[in-house]
């Protein structure tokens, strides 16, 4: 330990009170967690705060969360980084990433237990299920009254549609998983009639979803969750989800830790933490998404005037890596004529 220089003639009280305080230790600083997840879920009206100032109460650490773009594009980032990367754990995956990230080898076991409440088995030994739901097509009913019913009927109307971009969002990758699922060979033909619906293809779901709420487009890829927003948030009854005939595509969003992390006990508190109650109510009314364990409370009453669809597709996380520059390379040629 080094002191500073003291002044001649200072008493040898002074100096003993000196090296006294200076031997003193220090508070102890929290523990950090550093969470990697997508852009939507940080802001205010997200679920980010609530969750942060909740599990703060219990873990006597500092929760921060890092805003990485949207879900396919956290995949991107770590691929990068490796096991350099300084993040603990990452939330915002969906099943159509989840192979390509264990490929990495960058994830550890979460070892958690306990049932989910999603319309499938989940088995995932390094990702945990924190919420659910149905792509779908959101539009204004007070300027399209009736809606296509399916995607044959969508490509060939002259409506205007917002995607987002596969490469970077899990929206967008998991329309092209639902494409494919519902059509199979016949999705390249589904993408050649969609080409000229689509006005602009957008990095992620918030953009997307900005533009078609000021009017850029008439339909937006989105959720069946997403007019619940609307009716509780706003008090607005005006936007509902396109139910199509072939069904729609289901999206699991997990939460894994890293290997490499520092904190693994935070990081399995934390894992723990978001499916408990606690977090779990809070998912519905700030990410608008069904939440992997129902709240003791249920659902907010506004989830019961939602589209159920009569199909869900998911294609298996190990097929969906395998099919998915196919998708892509389809969806390319398409947009490119």
């Amino acid at each position: 330990m080094n002191y500073p220089m003291l002044a001649a003639g200072i008493s040898v009280l002074a100096l003993l009170a000196t090296e006294s305080l200076a031997q003193e230790t220090p508070a102890q600083e929290k523990p950090v967690l550093t969470v990697l997840t997508y852009d939507s879920f940080v802001p205010d009206w997200g679920p980010g705060p609530a969750i942060k100032a909740a599990f703060e109460e219990t873990c006597a650490c500092d929760l921060r969360f890092v805003a990485g773009g949207d879900g396919a594009a956290l995949l991107a980032r770590l691929q990068l980084e490796g096991a350099n990367t300084d993040v603990d754990v990452v939330l915002g995956l969906d099943t159509n990433l989840t192979a390509a990230a264990n490929a990495t080898g960058l994830f550890a076991p979460h070892g958690q237990t306990g049932s989910f409440d999603l319309p499938l088995p989940w088995q995932d030994a390094n990702f945990v299920p924190f919420d659910w739901g149905w792509f779908a097509f959101v539009h204004d009913k007070t300027k399209l009254a009736t809606p296509p019913a399916s995607f044959e009927e969508l490509a060939a109307s002259d409506l205007k549609i917002v995607i987002q971009d596969p490469r970077s969002s899990t929206p967008g990758l998991g329309l092209l998983m639902w494409v494919k699922a519902a059509y199979g060979p016949e999705a390249a033909g589904i993408w050649e009639g969609l080409a000229d619906n689509i006005v602009t293809v957008s990095p992620g779901w918030s953009e997307a979803y900005g533009l078609f709420l000021e009017g850029e487009a008439d339909m937006v890829l989105s959720y069946t969750t997403s007019p619940a927003y609307h009716l509780i948030a706003e008090s607005d009854d005006t936007k509902a989800a396109a139910l199509f005939a072939e069904g729609h595509y289901l999206q699991i969003e997990v939460v894994g830790k890293l290997a490499a992390t520092d904190q693994p006990a935070l990081a399995d508190a934390f894992l723990a933490f978001l499916t408990s109650d606690a977090a779990q109510a809070v998912l519905p009314t700030t990410n608008w998404m069904y939440p992997a364990k129902t709240p003791s409370a249920g659902l907010p009453e506004g989830f019961g005037t939602l589209i159920t669809p009569e199909t869900s597709w998911l294609i298996p996380d190990a097929e969906a890596q395998a099919i998915r520059q196919e998708a892509l390379d389809e969806w390319q040629a398409a947009l490119a004529r």
